[in-house]
């Protein structure tokens, strides 16, 4: 059978999301998850007005040949919007080549590793009192680990933390609309000082390993905010408080940044959630400067080039963390919980559950259970999209902050 129509259907329920629709000649149609946040019309033009008629008439089944001529062929590789792109066409792939098969995805990557998948969650608040509410809530649900981050005082909004009040669980998203609900013009700006968080921080984990004790796994985003000196201060400062995993401590683009942090600490480091290709990793894998590689299945290529990146981080004893917050769609979770099931050096997974109104358009199998998640026995990916729930949510243009130091520079976000 051949690929006879290739779709991009864009929707925002509650938030923007890009999907592909692969459809076989013999009526066959598998999804992948194209969701590239502040940047979705970029990958959906990319798709529609360049690959889709390279892809008509193409054998579906020839993945690794469909993959490499994407890639290759293009010229001008690597990127966020290229590998996006080509990741939606590997997992509607992949999604069709399971369903042909009549088993669930992970079933084709060499079957289960493990029963479940462990999941963070993500506990905030604008104060301690706050966090501590949302920890609980969260450990009451069964979690054992939370990413938490809080507000830092005399700062106002910044990324990661909820203002929805005590305890909440929220549906963060950081892309910001108008203030009237509506299309943005420009990224809203958030201010930022590295010294007064530095100097925070550490009391924030103190109080919490009095509160919860040494049984909850405590994971924070430095979300690329210090410099490798700071990084290094920071990631020694947390030693006895035990982390799980300190991520985005410094921007990753300088490989060799992360030898600073590894000399000064003992603290595990994960990155990579911007990072979108195996040669974004080399040096950090191969000099074991982090533990835990943290990219998207929908911004890494999908399944095809996260299975060889994660393949790759096994040899040097590295594990997955992969990227899962609400602006990966269901479909692209559904590609992570696959390989998270299948992998042997499975370390972790990111979970922000998605909001009532997305789960109208996107029809799931995964199911929670007490802090684990499972991808289901559906054949295929295990999730469907709703194309006429989908056509009542228009795309409404948003954007991610700027980031700027008190004195006006703009700094990392």
């Amino acid at each position: 059978m051949t690929i006879d129509l290739v779709d991009v259907n864009i929707t925002s329920p509650g938030r923007n999301f890009v999907t592909l629709k692969i459809t076989t000649s013999d009526g066959i149609v598998g999804w992948g998850d194209a969701t590239l946040n502040g940047r979705e019309l970029a990958v959906a033009s990319y798709l529609s007005d360049h690959l889709a008629s390279m892809l008509v008439g193409r054998d579906e089944d020839r993945i690794e040949d469909t993959w490499q001529y994407l890639y290759r062929g293009a010229y001008w590789r690597r990127g966020p919007v290229t590998m996006a792109a080509i990741a939606a066409v590997d997992m509607a792939l992949w999604d069709i080549k399971a369903k042909k098969a009549g088993m669930p995805l992970y079933q084709l990557l060499g079957g289960a590793s493990r029963d479940g998948v462990r999941v963070y969650a993500h506990a905030s608040g604008t104060d301690y009192a706050a966090l501590a509410n949302a920890i609980t809530g969260y450990e009451e649900l069964g979690f054992t680990a939370v990413r938490v981050q809080t507000g830092v005082p005399g700062l106002g909004q910044i990324y990661g933390v909820s203002s929805a009040g005590p305890g909440v669980r929220y549906d963060y998203e950081p892309a910001k609309r108008a203030a009237d609900g509506g299309a943005a013009e420009r990224p809203h700006e958030e201010n930022w000082d590295t010294r007064t968080y530095l100097s925070h921080m550490p009391g924030v984990f103190a109080r919490i390993r009095e509160d919860f004790g040494t049984g909850l796994r405590i994971l924070h985003d430095g979300h690329h905010r210090m410099s490798p000196i700071e990084a290094a201060r920071f990631a020694k400062d947390v030693e006895p408080y035990d982390l799980f995993w300190l991520e985005d401590c410094t921007p990753g683009e300088d490989q060799a940044a992360l030898r600073l942090v590894r000399q000064h600490s003992t603290t595990p480091l994960a990155i990579g959630e911007i990072f979108n290709s195996v040669y974004d990793y080399q040096t950090l894998i191969t000099e074991r400067l982090i533990d835990y590689v943290r990219s998207a299945v929908t911004h890494t290529g999908g399944i095809t080039a996260m299975k060889k990146l994660l393949d790759f981080a096994a040899v040097y004893g590295i594990r997955s963390g992969i990227h899962g917050p609400t602006d990966i769609s269901p479909v692209g979770m559904a590609a992570a919980l696959h390989l998270d099931l299948a992998i042997h050096n499975f370390g972790i997974q990111e979970y922000m559950p998605h909001n009532a109104e997305t789960l109208e358009v996107f029809r799931t199998s995964f199911t929670f259970d007490r802090g684990f998640l499972h991808p289901g026995d559906q054949p295929g990916l295990g999730v469907e999209l709703d194309e006429e729930a989908a056509a009542g949510h228009a795309y409404t243009k948003a954007y991610l902050p700027v980031n700027r130091l008190l004195d006006g520079t703009v700094h990392d976000w």
